[in-house]
């Protein structure tokens, strides 16, 4: 007597799903809404439709193959077909709201329509091109100039900003707001401020993630018209993070004249093409050295860099990139640094402390624009 098939259904199919857990977030597909559709074809043939969280996921492959082996043993599947599909933004938002147990996420002032700031976010592509340096002299010559400004320290890894500044305060908690110290008229934060003497930060991606958003979210920066955030060299997560909270971040690239440093500084400016945000500028730190002797330039690191890499992210944005200033190497740069006085405030007609100010009237005289920001207009009906 033969044994008859079990009906196939989509309940079945969902119940097989509901064991394929998604390798990273370590839940259930189904529970996580990646299931978009099951359809099940008379001949024993099922297609399974999943999203996947973002764009490009690592581990499409993992979960093809869970789908497939979970479906695939069900009596009466012929065959197992998946269609990937990618969330959309909502999609992915209320699945960060279901992750944390139904609590909304804190808002990041500077990403909201109707903000006025002005973010910069600098960047390079190596360590040790005074990215930092660039930072906080930028913030120092805003904030003289009449500016509201406050700087972010996202190098976790790196942070000097503090000490740039000259300050060793601690920020002050108020109820779940932080209120950030000042220094030279400039709000900063950093992940220096939290932890005991030269500690060093051994976090990984998801940690370096949720510390930037505190920084954004929960510190209190009042009314701003620019804020800086000072990146870690590369496109590793803290750059990406910076894309997805504060979409609207314009990217400053700060390199070398050095051909080498020009070419991974081009790298990391890049990353706007992908992440679809602005660069705003280069800036070519260490032009060449004026001779204490004769006063000509001496170029101890080539020359060029900064145009060459300008001209790369034209290119490649399809959009004009300019090189907003050329800063020569100067001793008193690296002495105020290290004495907490910017060059800027410090000896503000020095050749580099010349050239940064010229940098940040640039940047300063920037405003907003229009785009995206709710005017508040009601079109009036006609009767």
């Amino acid at each position: 007597m033969a044994t008859e098939t079990p009906l196939l259904t989509e309940d079945a199919v969902r119940s097989a799903l509901s064991r394929v857990n998604d390798p990273e977030i370590h839940r259930p597909i189904t529970d996580l809404g990646m299931v978009k559709s099951i359809d099940i074809a008379a001949d024993g043939t099922v297609s399974v439709g999943v999203y996947l969280t973002v764009q490009g996921c690592p581990m499409r492959d993992t979960i093809t193959s869970g789908v497939r082996d979970a479906v695939g043993a069900l009596p009466g599947v012929r065959e197992v077909r998946v269609q990937l599909d990618v969330m959309s933004d909502e999609q992915r938002k209320e699945l960060a709201t279901a992750l944390r147990g139904g609590q909304a996420e804190r808002e990041v002032p500077f990403a909201k329509p109707g903000s006025l700031t002005r973010v910069y976010a600098v960047a390079s592509g190596k360590g040790g091109v005074g990215k930092s340096s660039v930072t906080v002299n930028l913030a120092a010559a805003l904030a003289a100039d009449g500016l509201k400004v406050g700087v972010v320290d996202a190098d976790i890894y790196g942070h000097s900003v503090p000490r740039m500044l000259g300050t060793d305060a601690t920020p002050t908690q108020v109820e779940n707001m932080i209120m950030p110290p000042s220094a030279h008229g400039v709000k900063v934060i950093s992940i220096g401020m939290f932890t005991p003497g030269n500690t060093p930060v051994v976090w990984r991606g998801p940690m370096l993630h949720r510390a930037l958003q505190q920084f954004l979210a929960d510190v209190y920066w009042g009314d701003l018209d620019v804020l800086l955030l000072d990146l870690p060299p590369g496109t590793g997560d803290i750059a990406i993070s910076v894309a997805q909270l504060v979409p609207n971040a314009e990217i400053l690239v700060v390199t070398t004249p050095q051909q080498a440093a020009a070419e991974v500084a081009e790298r990391a400016g890049s990353i706007a093409v992908q992440t679809h945000q602005k660069i705003v500028g280069v800036v070519e730190n260490m032009s060449g050295l004026p001779c204490p002797h004769c006063g000509d330039m001496v170029d101890v690191f080539g020359t060029g860099g900064g145009q060459r890499v300008a001209e790369g992210l034209t290119r490649a944005t399809g959009a004009e990139v300019p090189v907003l200033g050329t800063i020569p190497i100067d001793v008193r740069l690296r002495e105020g640094g290290d004495a907490g006085e910017p060059v800027v405030l410090s000896d503000p007609d020095s050749p580099a402390g010349a050239s940064l100010r010229q940098v940040a009237a640039a940047l300063g005289g920037r405003r907003r624009g229009l785009a995206g920001l709710s005017l508040g207009l009601t079109p009036r009906a006609k009767f």
